[in-house]
């Protein structure tokens, strides 16, 4: 197969049987795990812990990855650019994908996030796109205040949001129990269309 040219699906179909032939595993972002079977066929495990996609400021890089490792030390399988991300990815259309294929969105507010140009605001309204498309009374977006701010009106005068400050424990404790009202429920599809 050429550099340039996108590989066939009878060619991805194959790697993924050699693969699994000598006993690895192959994770499929967003779904789940291909892996030998028991009886020595091979298995699909569906993905089954929720998706929590973490968004922030550089200068806020601390909290949100000490968000990251909350969320995964709770059973969430979080994602944040800098432990997902791969060398060589389209980075632009990998973080759409973890927006639309997340259960939920944390966007983290600090004064600098609220007043810096960049990535943070286009994630922020790819997901405020995403959430429009989730039913009413479901929860998607959850906000969270790094430090004493202003939360942007279009996402503070629908959605309440969680301090972290100054107590962090509390805080995410209050995240937590708005996750759990939805443990159990199908994960709608939240991409475009």
């Amino acid at each position: 197969m050429s550099p340039r040219t996108a590989p066939t699906s009878a060619q991805v179909a194959g790697l993924v049987r050699r693969c699994l032939e000598r006993g690895g595993s192959v994770e499929i972002d967003g779904l789940g795990l291909f892996r030998q079977g028991a009886g020595g066929g091979f298995e699909f495990v569906p993905q089954t812990r929720p998706k929590v996609f973490v968004t922030y400021v550089q200068e806020d890089v601390a909290a949100a990855e000490r968000l990251y490792r909350d969320f995964l030390a709770r059973g969430y399988d979080p994602w944040l650019d800098r432990k997902k991300l791969l060398p060589g990815q389209n980075w632009p259309r990998a973080i759409e994908r973890a927006i639309e294929v997340s259960d939920y969105f944390v966007p983290c507010f600090s004064r600098r996030a609220t007043v810096k140009r960049g990535w943070f605001q286009c994630e922020l309204r790819y997901a405020l796109d995403c959430a429009g498309r989730v039913p009413p009374g479901e929860i998607y977006l959850i906000p969270v205040r790094l430090e004493q701010c202003q939360v942007p009106a279009r996402v503070s005068r629908e959605i309440q949001y969680v301090d972290l400050f100054p107590d962090w424990d509390r805080g995410f404790r209050r995240i937590l129990a708005a996750m759990r009202r939805r443990v159990g429920q199908a994960r709608p599809l939240r991409g475009p269309g």
